[in-house]
């Protein structure tokens, strides 16, 4: 069961939209068995032009879902993000899982930790602590696609060794393998 940490930027979080944001989210519990202590974020952002942003990110120990969608209805932005997190699961099951079920690995957990330091004028403003997992390129290029981010660090499930793939301006993809 998802507990929920729902906020709201120039909107009030009123009741009946936390049921709504709650009930529609909730439909994604049933793609998981084991989903013990599960924070769903919400982010809800009405700008001046009138649309809704709805932002959500649910960290899973196997898995980091985020998606956001922007609209001109509050409620359809909702919608419309939990159909966008609904294909990633899906998308996860049918592709990533199967492969970590077959070689018996499980994937990455990011862990954000928000710090800020100061050293030497370079100011770090967040740290994230990473679980790296054994993978494959191919499982981390689809982790890295299905979190939306430039880059993403793993380790290599046939070396143990740790390599980062990224996303080129071409929009192919890069490998950097360390020793």
């Amino acid at each position: 069961m998802f507990k929920y940490n729902i906020r709201g930027e120039n909107i009030e979080v009123t009741e009946a939209i936390r049921m709504y944001v709650e009930k529609k989210i909730s439909k994604l519990e049933k793609y998981f068995t084991d989903v013990p202590n599960a924070t769903a974020h919400v982010n809800l952002k009405v700008y001046s032009d009138k649309t809704a942003k709805v932002e959500v990110t649910i960290p899973l120990p196997y898995l980091v879902l985020r998606a956001e969608e922007t609209s001109i209805d509050l409620y359809g932005s909702v919608d419309l993000v939990v159909d966008k997190l609904e294909r990633q699961v899906r998308k996860y099951k049918t592709k990533i899982n199967r492969k970590s079920r077959e070689k018996g690995f499980d994937f990455i957990a990011i862990e954000p930790h928000e710090e800020e330091a100061e050293e030497h004028g370079l100011e770090i403003v967040r740290t994230k602590q990473l679980n790296l997992k054994p993978m494959d390129s191919e499982e981390a290029v689809l982790q890295m696609n299905m979190l939306g981010h430039e880059f993403f660090i793993y380790e290599d499930a046939e070396t143990s060794d740790i390599n980062i793939v990224y996303r080129r301006k071409d929009g192919k993809y890069g490998l950097i393998e360390t020793n």
